[in-house]
């Protein structure tokens, strides 16, 4: 009889993790679809980069503020549109300066950022390995580059620019294998926040892919 239960909550945990996983797919595909709108809004209404920040500070004050106090409720869903539409919004300036320059370099960059995110999370999500180990790198490291980018403000040194966001683009990496691998192991059970997650990364990967590829093309 024990074992029998034993093997119902079992079975029962893969079914909620699944669904979680599930869940957060779904929703990070929607999310990215409304957030590609709004960038093109962004770009077709020639927004500048004071509309852009606003945006940004917006969607960063509902990160912290607002989603911890929704993501289990249902106002969490208009809440991440939310967030997501402003982020999407925000990039119209950076968009348009790169589609001026080479539109190559915002669709190499986009399938660049697709590529890592599909091989990085199908590889997680195929292997089922434990990547939680990462967590502890993913945090220093988003510190770091934290302190480089304010420091590089000052200095305007193009080799640390570089660098910066290469790092950005290998520490945002790690960040997927980590957040798929917590939603395999139900380290993360709430698929909201999982999609904030895994959104940002995506974001932060395509934004640097876009400053590297602008730089090497002699556009930056």
């Amino acid at each position: 009889m024990e074992m029998n239960t034993a093997v119902t909550r079992s079975q029962e945990a893969i079914l909620q993790t699944n669904k979680v996983i599930r869940n957060t797919y779904i929703l990070l595909s929607m999310t990215l679809l409304f957030s590609a709108v709004m960038a093109a809004v962004g770009v077709m209404s020639g927004i500048g980069f004071g509309v852009a920040l606003i945006a940004n500070i917006a969607a960063i004050v509902m990160l912290w503020f607002v989603l911890p106090r929704t993501a289990n409720s249902a106002a969490g869903i208009p809440t991440i549109f939310g967030i997501t539409g402003l982020l999407g919004f925000g990039l119209g300036p950076l968009l348009a300066h790169y589609l001026t320059m080479d539109p190559r370099i915002v669709m190499t960059a986009l399938g660049g950022t697709g590529v890592i995110f599909l091989g990085l999370s199908g590889y997680a999500l195929t292997t089922r390995k434990d990547f939680s180990f990462l967590g502890g790198f993913v945090m220093v490291g988003m510190l770091v580059v934290l302190g480089a980018a304010i420091l590089n403000i000052f200095m305007g040194i193009p080799a640390l620019y570089l660098a910066i966001n290469a790092a950005v683009i290998m520490i945002m990496s790690a960040f997927i294998l980590w957040e798929t691998s917590s939603l395999i192991h139900n380290g993360e059970t709430n698929y909201i926040m999982a999609t904030a997650g895994l959104f940002l990364s995506i974001l932060n990967i395509f934004q640097a892919l876009l400053h590297l590829l602008g730089a090497f093309s002699g556009d930056d």
